[in-house]
């Protein structure tokens, strides 16, 4: 009887308990703390939950819902001179003379209709990897010559034909491959016009993250996430704009690039950036011996000057290179 006094005694001193940390040897399960944002102040409310709906002989649980102010989105900083530089840039490249201002895959299929221009839009984003854009315009040029800009007539032809047709395309035996295999796809799935979801996209062998977002930008007018290739990957890394996740250390992937950026660039930007600092790359910034001197941003740019110009004959001709 003694015994059975003292269990419920114990089980009352329990539930009346308010200070549950005080508790020894019993430590609340991570599932027990709830965290909620709230504009106020930090309240702790306590919820008992009844003996009878637990039938072990364990204590009463307690569930603790922690109400902290303090708990945020973290808002990742732009960087200093972001806009200028920006805006610096975009004076540089008014003279639209780099090639992805004219031979871009932005521009390919230009005069074709909507569905017609989609498809031409895939054909040419898949073949632009690891290719100049020249190269890659004037295979979309051949394949639409030999009216081969159309999911249906790229099925019916042989993969050594298309392969012929789009060389010198970098890996333009596996490109032809990739192409057809879409070209089926799109037949099948999406009645000849190309998938318009970055899932469905991203699907289709041979197209990337990169080449995902260019097309839903360029043949959707859909812009979910930024571009970003070998260009804009470099770019933003000279301008101090993208650092690896928790550190200070530059980004080492496009990915990681676009992530990076997407996280304080306003979404109005994200279209326009990979146009913008392509040409930006392929005239001035170029990935060996960019042109600091003539760049118009060389005051405000944290990389200005540090790589060489130049090479400098004697080390070129020991063999040193840049440093």
């Amino acid at each position: 009887m003694n015994s059975v006094k003292t269990k419920r005694l114990n089980r009352v001193l329990e539930v009346k308990e308010e200070h549950p940390k005080k508790r020894v040897g019993i430590v609340p399960d991570i599932e027990d703390f709830r965290y909620v944002k709230t504009e106020a102040q930090t309240s702790v409310s306590t919820k008992r939950v009844p003996a009878s709906s637990n039938k072990s002989s364990s204590p009463v649980r307690l569930e603790k819902k922690i109400r902290v102010s303090s708990v945020v989105k973290v808002e990742v900083a732009a960087p200093e001179n972001w806009e200028a530089v920006l805006e610096g840039i975009k004076n540089i490249r008014l003279s639209g003379e780099a090639p992805v201002d004219t031979k871009g895959c932005e521009k390919a299929g230009s005069l074709l209709p909507p569905k017609e221009r989609r498809f031409a839009v895939l054909i040419s984003t898949m073949m632009s990897s690891q290719t100049k854009d020249e190269v890659t315009h004037a295979a979309v040029e051949r394949l639409g010559e030999n009216g081969l800009l159309d999911p249906d007539a790229i099925v019916r032809t042989d993969e050594a034909t298309l392969a012929n047709l789009i060389k010198p395309v970098g890996f333009y035996q596996r490109k032809a491959q990739f192409i057809k295999e879409a070209s089926r796809i799109c037949l099948e799935r999406f009645g000849g016009d190309i998938p318009d979801t970055l899932t469905d996209l991203l699907a289709l062998k041979g197209v990337g993250p990169k080449m995902a977002h260019l097309v839903m930008s360029i043949a959707w007018k859909n812009t979910q996430g930024i571009c970003v290739d070998t260009h804009v990957h470099r770019i933003s890394n000279r301008l101090g704009w993208v650092f690896r996740e928790g550190t200070k250390q530059k980004t080492t992937t496009p990915e990681q690039t676009r992530m990076s950026l997407e996280k304080w660039l306003p979404k109005d930007e994200w279209e326009p950036i990979n146009p913008l600092l392509v040409g930006f790359g392929q005239t001035i910034c170029t990935p060996l011996r960019p042109k600091c001197g003539s760049c118009g941003i060389n005051t405000i740019c944290p990389s200005a000057f540090k790589e060489a110009s130049s090479p400098n004959p004697k080390q070129k001709k020991r063999g040193l290179g840049r440093s």
